[in-house]
């Protein structure tokens, strides 16, 4: 009897016609060599080569989900931006991550956590791409890849190590507080759904009146915010290294879908030049007497991908698109990741990936960008250069934007201008001492110095210790004790399980 060798109708091959076998290559007889002329071999045996597109170099390894941002209360004051009108409902993509560990890493390594976010508005996308933490290690762009080389592997060993990222850290001070960020409760959140995510960088946003504004972003996660301790995040990591992963997608196929309460810090325009932190500066926050926060709506996520390579691992976000009513600021990081992020998507997943479907605006296109790799939207016989005496629309906006600021200067390459009160360690000796309270403190002595323990070395290691004393000079000194005595706790450091 001869076996049903097309169930449920059969397969395909990629061109549509119908596949002659997934099961037996064609041979010269059952014992002999196969046949180049199998097409249908051929065909899956090289799509299968290339069926991984390059892991993104920091964030590689993470999921997200779907679901919708509805603004609920009435920002039209600070902002003419569609989808933060009252009332206005938009659909989303959330992408969470990891930044310094590879594909395969746990996801429950000390890190900090990336919070991606592609809205579908009315006037096209907009990407808002931050993480779990407001600010971040550097506030100079040009360090960013040595920042990133630093977090991956030795050249020789192809290990991760302590040592490596403390002589980066220690060399770059203003990394400071976000170091405090990681090695406190912050660095190992107990799920996705419970911890906040932020825009990190200044933004602007402009009013239907042209007024405009520079803005944080907070998302403040609606389940409480709750971490693991050292313990549980090593034997998670031994146990089920996708643990977040598997939380996000569980949860919401139960129907808890998480959500976070989006509130922004609004500066005016003109306090940016006097104010008493470089608002700009992505290693500072605003703190909240000085701007307090203002609720503009939640955000849900409520429907799991359906195919995790083309809706996640494809899905390309970039802080440089953006929408009229919200622009960029003069944040140096900013404004390069405003270019790097688009270019690292067309290395990795190709010219055309913005015509994917996860990455494909919502609103009609007319864009003067054709041809090359796998394109596949056109603009058919129109003319393919502007301006043109044809029908096909093309644009030639006003020469003072928006979205825009004032600058007047010599080139040159320096560090951002002081303001009053602006140094490397402040903000971080701020939050060691009236943040964290004495348990917080207790956590953060025991994970910088059992990092310090896991191969850190001279002058590496003296350099940390006057780090921290710049930070705060008793947990310095009680850092330094611990490791010189040797009796530090053999708690994780970055990366290791």
């Amino acid at each position: 009897m001869t076996q049903d060798t097309t169930p449920h109708g059969g397969s395909t091959t990629g061109f549509g016609s119908p596949a002659p076998s997934d099961r037996n290559s064609l041979s010269v007889g059952s014992n002999g060599p196969l046949l180049l002329h199998d097409v249908h071999l051929v065909e899956q045996l090289a799509h299968f080569n290339r069926e991984n597109v390059p892991e993104r170099r920091p964030h590689a390894k993470g999921s997200g989900a779907f679901g919708v941002f509805e603004t609920t209360q009435d920002v039209s004051r600070y902002t003419k931006a569609a989808l933060f009108q009252k009332g206005a409902s938009t659909d989303l993509l959330l992408r969470f991550s990891t930044v310094a560990g590879e594909l395969g890493s746990p996801d429950t390594w000390r890190d900090v956590r990336g919070f991606a976010l592609k809205f579908y508005t009315s006037e096209g996308n907009y990407d808002l791409v931050g993480n779990n933490t407001p600010v971040f290690f550097l506030r100079d762009p040009m360090k960013f890849p040595h920042f990133i080389r630093s977090q991956k592997r030795l050249p020789d060993s192809g290990l991760r190590d302590n040592n490596m990222q403390w002589d980066f850290w220690t060399l770059n001070p203003e990394s400071a507080h976000q170091v405090t960020y990681v090695m406190g409760d912050r660095g190992l959140p107990r799920s996705w759904r419970h911890m906040n995510g932020y825009g990190s960088h200044t933004y602007m946003w402009v009013n239907a009146a042209g007024e405009k504004f520079f803005v944080k972003y907070h998302f403040h996660t609606d389940q409480g915010m709750e971490f693991l301790t050292n313990a549980e995040a090593a034997e998670v990591a031994g146990e089920d290294a996708d643990y977040h992963r598997r939380d996000l997608y569980e949860a919401i196929e139960r129907g808890e879908h998480p959500s976070w309460t989006l509130k922004v810090q609004v500066m005016p325009y003109d306090d940016a030049k006097s104010y008493r932190f470089n608002p700009f500066d992505l290693t500072k926050v605003w703190p909240h007497g000085d701007y307090p926060l203002i609720e503009v709506g939640r955000l849900t996520l409520d429907r799991n991908p359906e195919n995790f390579f083309g809706q996640i691992e494809q899905a390309a976000f970039s802080p440089g698109n953006t929408v009229p009513g919200i622009g960029l600021s003069p944040d140096k990081m900013l404004l390069a990741r405003s270019f790097a992020y688009n270019d690292a998507q067309r290395n990795r997943i190709g010219t055309n990936f913005v015509q994917l479907p996860v990455n494909k605006p919502r609103v009609p296109v007319n864009s003067y960008q054709f041809d090359g790799q796998m394109s596949y939207e056109h603009s058919g016989a129109a003319p393919v250069y502007a301006p043109n005496s044809y029908e096909r629309g093309w644009s030639d906006g006003p020469g003072n934007p928006e979205e825009a600021w004032e600058v007047d200067g010599e080139l040159v390459r320096s560090a951002y201008q002081l303001h009053a009160e602006d140094d490397d360690f402040g903000q971080a000796g701020t939050m060691v001492r009236e943040v964290f309270d004495d348990a917080q403190r207790d956590r953060l002595v025991d994970q910088v110095a059992g990092s310090l323990l896991g191969g850190v070395r001279s002058p590496v290691l003296e350099r940390a210790f006057d780090y921290w004393k710049s930070i705060d000079a008793e947990v310095g000194k009680r850092i330094e004790e611990k490791v010189r005595e040797g009796s530090g706790d053999a708690v994780q450091g970055m990366g290791d399980a």
